[in-house]
């Protein structure tokens, strides 16, 4: 009987009723998706307790964090769509047992193959879960003031989460061990896994669909060969085979992706999704976000720890501020910003405060304060990042059909990952270039620690100012991209067929 109200209640959602049960459903997919941006970055305060406890060297513990991400951004669209064919619902619950399966053998792991492993398998089926929750999300809430409340609250989690993922991570690793950041995901798995079963009822599929195997096999292969191509030149050089040749061979495949699109009967990822310049212009924004990210969430943390000495824990209290203001912001540009300016002004606005934030932070020093260097341009950035987020998040799944959710879901988050691939390899090769140059500059006969320091504090001001130009030419580019007004609401959008195109508003 109870699955019986639950599945009329969703029913009456989709004929302009409300789920009485959405709140609580919105609850489940906030746990779920914190999850798998906590994941993105819980383990890299635990790297180093990792590598003691395990023994594997310097070169494989990058493999650790990007084995999760590799995966991830590889395969977020086959995913997406797979979300469209099998069921939100029903892909949500196999994301989240196999999420939970393979973090709980990345704890047990006695050796590094085992962890790697553990880490690849999260990054799959945290490909699964993430498109699933936000399709979830957007086909739950349908009126537009609870729509913007519900997205405030989502985005408020998928911006922080990083942040929130070097304090928990820290945390566990200094009071327990660098294994629980791993059995962490087992609460939060229990938690979705009971709310989705008594709260979501069985979602409906895309009936009549087929799925795009060469569309597929060419994006998911042009996925990971950017992405390890990027990675590769962050840890060693941009002119070795292993870098451009993947960099190359990526780039092609994903313009034969482009072209068999628009040939393809039911594409993988349709164009009339991308085509409307609102969504398009927040994918791109999610993709040069992603690569500035890195600006914060790497070398401020390295600043912390390496420069000003901060503990592990100490390092992920220091951005509280951050994660708090981003939490506020996210909301307050949701609700009450959104439906009156719609998401324009707040994309430029914060991806110009993101840029002042980084400008703020290329005064750092060797011994510069936490309050006088840090705590300003990160509560700066922060509120940048929520006003971004909130109007990303919303206007990249709106005015789509519900069939096409948990595709336009994934290219939100497709964006967002091969972003932090290019940032990571892009900023870490100035950086490094950077440090390398200073000491050059200024040596006279062997480098003293002094002069480590400062170079090293110069590769990082280095890499704000980057970050600071990215920043300011998405302001530029996207800003100009997306048009004036609020978002259409999303009962404006008729259900379309998977093979309908849609025409692009000019």
């Amino acid at each position: 009987m109870a699955a019986q109200s639950a599945a009329s209640a969703t029913e009456a959602a989709g004929t302009g009723g409300r789920n009485p049960r959405r709140w609580l459903i919105l609850a489940m997919i906030c746990v779920a998706q914190l999850m798998v941006v906590l994941d993105t970055t819980v383990m890299n305060l635990a790297l180093p307790s990792a590598q003691e406890d395990l023994g594997f060297t310097d070169a494989d513990r990058q493999w650790i964090v990007t084995a999760y991400l590799l995966v991830f951004g590889s395969l977020l669209l086959f995913c997406g769509r797979l979300v469209d064919l099998i069921g939100r619902k029903q892909t949500f619950l196999i994301g989240l047992v196999g999420f939970a399966g393979a973090s709980a053998v990345g704890g047990a792991a006695v050796n590094f193959g085992m962890l790697a492993a553990s880490r690849a398998l999260q990054g799959f089926f945290a490909a699964l879960l993430a498109p699933a929750a936000l399709a979830l999300l957007v086909t739950t809430f349908t009126d537009p003031k609870e729509r913007g409340k519900a997205f405030g609250a989502f985005s408020a989690v998928a911006a922080s989460g990083g942040g929130l993922g070097l304090i928990i991570g820290g945390s566990l690793t200094s009071s327990l061990s660098w294994r629980w950041c791993m059995y962490i995901n087992l609460l939060f798995v229990g938690i979705a896994v009971v709310g989705s079963a008594l709260l979501v009822p069985k979602q409906p599929k895309t009936r009549s669909a087929r799925l795009d195997v060469p569309g597929v096999l060419l994006v998911s292969s042009g996925m990971f060969c950017l992405v390890y191509g990027f990675d590769n030149a962050s840890k060693h050089s941009w002119g070795t085979p292993s870098t451009w040749g993947f960099l190359a061979a990526g780039a092609v495949l994903l313009v034969a992706f482009a072209s068999w699109q628009t040939r393809a009967a039911q594409p993988l990822l349709p164009p009339r999704i991308v085509v409307d310049r609102n969504r398009g212009g927040a994918y791109l924004t999610m993709l040069m976000v992603g690569a500035a990210m890195y600006g914060i969430f790497l070398f401020v943390i390295y600043y912390m720890q390496n420069t000003l000495g901060y503990s592990a824990l100490k390092s992920g209290v220091a951005l509280l501020p951050m994660v708090a203001v981003t939490a506020v912001s996210a909301n307050v540009g949701n609700i009450k910003l959104m439906p009156k300016v719609g998401p324009k002004p707040l994309v430029s606005a914060g991806l110009l405060l993101g840029a002042a934030g980084m400008v703020w932070l290329t005064r750092i020093d060797v011994d510069s304060s936490y309050a006088a260097a840090l705590l300003g341009p990160l509560m700066i950035a922060g509120a940048g990042m929520g006003l971004i987020y909130s109007a990303t998040m919303s206007t990249g799944t709106s005015g789509v059909a519900p069939q096409d959710a948990g595709i336009a879901s994934a290219s939100i988050q497709t964006g967002q990952q091969i972003g932090g691939a290019i940032g990571l390899a892009l900023l870490n090769t100035m950086a490094t270039s950077a440090t390398t140059d200073y000491i050059k500059d200024h040596v006279q006969g062997r480098p003293t620690p002094s002069l480590i320091h400062l170079a090293t504090v110069h590769g990082f001001t280095t890499a704000f100012w980057w970050c600071a130009g990215i920043f300011a030419a998405a302001a530029v580019i996207c800003g100009s991209l997306m048009r004036r007004g609020p978002l259409q609401t999303p009962t404006a959008a008729p259900a379309q067929k998977p093979s309908e195109p849609e025409t692009a508003r000019a």
